[in-house]
């Protein structure tokens, strides 16, 4: 049975109308044509890096074999650059902006691009760094010199035609690869305003991440707040734009309205006021299907939802459309009327793959909840099984939580799942006996269970544990994939939260309870809560589903004075690392603090190359501060180069080049 068309509040039990019979045959069809036809090989060709997360299928992969385990030790910096230009910051002296740089370059051409760290696009030379332009802005004003870093840009070129697409909120904008400047024949002078079609706002319309080019349709997803006071908000529909003209040619409802399919999953007509379920990721698409793979999050609010009853579709799904119309193809509901704020917060990873004998185009989406879903992305079958299993139920009043929740078969959970006392750290009895003294404060239960009312009294809990909490599993750093062996590499964090409900004011909002404090319970002496490692990296084998092996990344506290004359091995670092893989290494750093939400103790400045058989750090590098955006590669000139950013609270944010001595 095919999951685009299940009933999802009777997922096992329906018969789908005829014209969906069709189109399941015809899904078939298709894939079983491309399962005989040559395997495409992803990653980036030439020594480019054309999308924010190397190709279109998001594997973060180069086929680049330079730098290999016998020469990584000669790495060295080869250039740095500011997050912002010179150049630019000496026309504004006053100019401020954040260390959080979460940029990723593109190498197009002899030429790298990339968002700066008020958010506009500057061209840069890839063996130097040196400034080549920085992106045309229509207003010189103080204020409109404020804003922050995306994760990426975009690029399109069809023959002579080439332009740069970015989002620089609330704006579209379109530039001119060779100049910098607007291309006024797109949309108003050069830019798009994505506020238009969206109705009142109640939150200002933000979005962090690349827009995703396919074909000549620019696609732009949403970072709007999840409004954890009221129950309204403002949809994050997923638009398609007209990259010549910036005309809107679709849009899909990620909410649906009066009569389409999923209403029935919002009860009490929930789905006219509710907002969220935004696109604020990165998308992935496969361009010889003309499909989109969209990544959706948490509706409003997203911790209570008894204003909100039923499974909730389309929110947190892996959803796929048709690029040209952005009509859904096939969906996957990877978390029923979600209370835990598990968006699915990274790429969709395409690969090709082969289990048990048969070739598989598939999809792969790593979730916070620490699970790696796997589909044949024509279809929307899964690889193997996924299970509906019975979960915990809510006591708050009002709420009413999913009987059951999805469970992959395959692979097996990449991260602790659940609080339980074999879960606790252990290094001595007195430390476990500390650990369960402090669980005793919270509710606790295995994965989805739901947060809980906190108490005042002394004998009342003060929320639920929950592992992995929103902060844990994987996030938007996603993971990557070695096309050649179909070795997916997922780094990850064990981190938890209380995930506590208070009644909500009546002075401000319209919710029965809203979330509380959310805050980050420590363990005991100030050592985690739980087991290590606390920050880890997981290969997986696609073609069996099986793990090949798991490693902490980084020292984690084993120097703490608790635990320090126990001589630990590494502990693994809590923070949001993106991974890089080339022909010969996976590359990875461990975040730094300044990280959105990154757990207590998390975080450091630390750079490595492991081996991808085993996992064996092969080289590492100190630097000043922690990486903040995902590494990319390039050849240039011979010489290959890695570029990151880095950026602390005490150190300013700035890229990395490193290349070979």
């Amino acid at each position: 049975m095919f999951t685009s068309f299940i009933d999802q509040r009777n997922p096992t039990h329906y018969d789908p109308p005829m014209k969906h019979r069709v189109l399941i045959i015809c899904a078939c069809i298709i894939s079983l044509f491309l399962s005989l036809t040559s395997e495409a090989q992803r990653g980036t060709t030439g020594g480019q890096w054309p999308n924010h997360s190397g190709d279109k299928g998001s594997t973060k992969y180069a086929p680049l074999d330079q730098i290999t385990r016998n020469n990584v030790r000669n790495l060295h910096i080869a250039w740095r650059r500011p997050a912002v230009a010179g150049e630019l910051r000496g026309q504004h002296p006053g100019m401020k902006f954040s260390n959080l740089f979460r940029s990723t370059p593109l190498m197009i051409d002899g030429v790298l691009y990339a968002s700066n760290g008020i958010g506009l696009v500057e061209a840069f030379d890839p063996a130097t760094g040196k400034t080549l332009w920085v992106q045309e802005s229509t207003d010189s004003s103080p204020e409109a010199l404020n804003g922050t870093a995306t994760r990426g840009i975009a690029y399109w070129r069809n023959g002579a035609e080439e332009r740069i697409l970015s989002v620089r909120p609330p704006y579209l904008f379109a530039i001119n690869p060779k100049t910098g400047e607007l291309i006024r024949s797109f949309g108003d002078g050069g830019k798009v305003d994505l506020r238009s079609g969206l109705g009142p706002q109640p939150q200002p319309f933000n979005f962090t991440s690349a827009p995703l080019v396919i074909k000549d349709i620019a696609v732009i997803g949403s970072s709007i707040a999840d409004n954890p006071n009221v129950k309204e908000g403002t949809r994050g529909d997923v638009r398609g734009y007209d990259i010549k003209t910036g005309k809107l040619r679709w849009t899909f409802r990620v909410i649906p309205r009066e009569g389409e399919f999923g209403i029935e999953t919002w009860e009490n007509r929930s789905w006219e006021y509710t907002g969220g379920v935004n696109a604020w990721s990165n998308l992935s698409a496969d361009e010889q299907l003309g499909y989109i793979y969209l990544p959706l999050t948490s509706p409003t609010s997203d911790m209570y939802g008894g204003h909100r009853l039923g499974n909730n579709l389309f929110s947190d799904s892996l959803v796929c459309l048709k690029a040209e119309t952005g009509e859904r193809v096939w969906h996957y509901q990877l978390v029923h009327h979600d209370l835990w704020d598990y968006d699915s917060p990274a790429a969709p990873i395409l690969a090709d793959i082969r289990v048990n004998g048969k070739p598989i185009k598939a999809v792969v989406q790593v979730t916070k909840q620490g699970f790696a879903f796997v589909f044949d992305r024509v279809t929307g079958q899964p690889v193997w099984p996924i299970e509906e299993r019975p979960v915990p139920q809510s006591a708050t009043p009002g709420e009413r939580t999913s009987p059951t929740q999805p469970f992959p078969t395959k692979p097996a959970p990449f991260e602790r799942q659940g609080v339980s006392i074999d879960q606790l750290i252990d290094f001595t009895p007195e430390l476990r006996s500390e650990a369960i003294e402090i669980t005793k404060r919270y509710v606790t239960g295995p994965l989805f269970t739901p947060p809980s009312v906190k108490g005042d009294g002394p004998n009342d809990t003060r929320g639920t544990l929950q592992l992995p909490g929103s902060v844990g599993g994987a996030d938007w750093n996603g993971a990557a994939l070695d096309p050649e062996t179909g070795i997916l590499y997922v780094p990850s964090v064990t981190g938890t939260f209380a995930a506590d409900l208070i009644p909500g004011e009546t002075t401000r909002s319209n919710l029965r309870y809203v979330h509380g404090t959310r805050e980050f319970v420590t363990g005991p002496r100030g050592l985690p809560l739980f087991k290590p490692p606390y920050g880890r990296i997981t290969a997986i084998n696609l073609n069996t589903g099986d793990h090949v092996w798991m490693k902490p990344n980084g020292d984690g506290p084993r120097d703490h004075p608790a635990i320090k004359q126990l001589n630990l091995p590494p502990l693994g670092q809590p923070g949001r690392a993106s991974p890089l893989v080339t022909k010969t290494l996976l590359f990875i750093g461990e975040g730094d603090p300044i990280n959105v939400r990154t757990p207590p103790g998390g975080g450091g400045k630390k750079f490595r190359a492991y081996d991808k058989a085993n996992g064996a750090v092969v080289w590492e590098m100190e630097f000043p501060a922690g990486t903040t955006g995902a590494p990319m590669t390039y050849m240039h000139k011979g010489k290959q180069y890695i570029v990151l950013a880095i950026g602390s609270n005490e150190h300013q944010a700035e890229f990395i080049a490193l290349a070979l001595r």
